[in-house]
């Protein structure tokens, strides 16, 4: 073979390699074009699916929703105002009954006075003992609603429950401690309806 024919045939085949090359490449590029849309095409669907309105609602939920809401708040206001007179209601028994309380209580300080005034020789007397009887009645049925004499004499002074009126020095009587008692104070349910009067030493 002459070399002319052999340089033809190496142009030849140099010719064929790098037409299959362009034909690979032109291949490569359609086929990156090609996932490149389907990548875009799957965007757009993502993207259509994120911003796609929401369907409207009926009118008819909406009526439902919103006289539901509103049966809840009623309901709920309810119940407050029905909690609220409950409370309004017990603070109006406890003061009613604290009023009541408070007008018995000169009654049993002169009970209380006329049985001490009693002399020694009259105390087996039937009409004292008669009187007694009435006051342990009356005592019992204030202790059974909830009234109690407040402890006063050796108990060291409380202004929530004692109300000093007179003061002392007494080496015998520890500091602030209640001598001698001048009125007997009463409790309701733990809330005072009348201090104790008193004296209190050093």
């Amino acid at each position: 073979m002459s070399n002319e024919e052999m340089v033809k045939e190496a142009v030849e085949e140099a010719k064929k390699n790098a037409q299959l090359e362009n034909e690979e490449t032109e291949e490569a590029v359609e086929e990156a074009e090609v996932e490149e849309t389907e990548a875009e095409e799957t965007e757009d669907k993502k993207d259509k699916k994120l911003f796609k309105r929401k369907p409207k609602k009926d009118k008819k939920d909406e009526q439902i929703e919103d006289l539901t809401d509103k049966l809840t708040r009623q309901m709920a206001e309810f119940d407050n105002y029905r909690k609220r007179t409950e409370k309004e209601k017990t603070a109006m028994y406890e003061i009613g009954a604290k009023e009541v309380v408070e007008k018995i209580l000169p009654v049993v300080d002169n009970f209380e006075r006329g049985l001490a005034a009693v002399p020694e020789d009259k105390k087996d007397d039937s009409f004292v003992a008669g009187m007694e009887m009435i006051y342990k009645q009356i005592m019992t049925s204030l202790e059974e609603i909830g009234v109690k004499p407040i402890e006063a004499v050796g108990k060291e002074f409380n202004p929530d429950f004692h109300n000093a009126v007179m003061h002392i020095e007494d080496e015998e009587l520890g500091e602030n401690i209640v001598a001698e008692e001048f009125q007997k104070g009463y409790t309701y349910r733990e809330s005072v309806v009348r201090h104790s009067m008193v004296k209190v030493a050093n």
